[in-house]
């Protein structure tokens, strides 16, 4: 079977927010792309869709999947597979995207994003879920990196070890949160450099932004919780600029899902990621 690949524009994208649809509306707007939660949009009509089917005249759609549970022990949800299907019909995205993580038990949405041990079994796992629902969908999929605050002892693959092989078997491109990269070496002690010099950037075809928390542990040592509640942190951007001068223009979504900015602020953001692309561009013609 032949998947449609995702296709996003390499510019810099926005999650979509409904209090900034009248000012998206409102003129040209320096954004290439929106992406939406495709549990958001599973009702059959109402506002969230007469919105939707305006800003894609517009604007290319990325859809990112919070609730597969794709690293999940269970068998996949049908019905919410079904249901992601049926979305993508409707509108034809340009990319469809989900997380390297679980978030049901036993019939339960447990509403977070939950990590998984690096094991060969959980990885032939993830591959078959990927498998089923690239099937199912008719189009690539792309599988974000996680954020983590732990690592399971019974873990015996590296992550980016894990994350190449599920990309090889499966088919399956990978969506890189830089913010992710940021939150989980912090947490662990690790080099996000590092994390990044060996990614395999051949197989990305979208890069998130987003902010983060800075909390305490119980030890009082320094925990980074990926919050999507605030601006893209410096350091940040300076691991992005390094991965967009090695690949060039990528598409490039600026996440802020939680203490929603006004338009304006957001906006800023997605200004300046495609600034970045924008100075690689013109590298690459030099």
């Amino acid at each position: 079977m032949t998947l449609s690949p995702a296709r996003l524009p390499a510019g810099a994208g926005v999650g979509f927010k409904p209090q900034h649809f009248d000012d998206i509306l409102d003129g040209e707007q320096p954004i290439a792309f929106i992406e939406i939660h495709a549990e958001n949009y599973m009702g059959a009509g109402g506002p969230p869709h007469a919105h939707l089917r305006k800003l894609c005249e517009r604007y290319a759609l990325s859809i990112h999947g919070v609730g597969l549970s794709i690293g999940s022990a269970a068998p996949l949800d049908r019905g919410h597979l079904a249901r992601v299907k049926h979305l993508c019909e409707r509108y034809q995205p340009a990319s469809f995207s989900e997380h390297l993580a679980w978030s049901s038990h036993d019939g339960v949405f447990l509403n977070d994003l939950l990590p998984l041990p690096y094991t060969p079994e959980t990885r032939d796992r993830v591959v078959a879920h990927i498998d089923l629902v690239q099937t199912t969908l008719g189009r690539q999929m792309l599988l974000e990196n996680p954020s983590t605050y732990l690592i399971f002892a019974e873990s015996t693959i590296p992550e980016l070890e894990f994350l190449a092989e599920i990309a090889r078997r499966s088919g399956c491109g990978l969506l890189l949160d830089v913010n992710n990269v940021l939150v989980s070496a912090r947490n662990h002690g690790t080099d996000p450099h590092d994390y990044l010099a060996k990614f395999p950037l051949s197989q990305v075809g979208e890069v998130h932004l987003g902010g983060h928390d800075v909390q305490s542990d119980d030890t009082g040592a320094p925990l980074l919780i990926d919050s999507h509640g605030s601006s893209v942190a410096a350091p940040v951007w300076q691991l992005y600029e390094q991965v967009i001068a090695r690949t060039g223009p990528l598409p490039t979504l600026i996440e802020w899902d939680n203490d929603v900015p006004d338009w304006p602020v957001l906006v800023a953001e997605a200004r300046a990621a495609a600034d970045v692309l924008d100075r690689a561009r013109r590298t690459q013609a030099a």
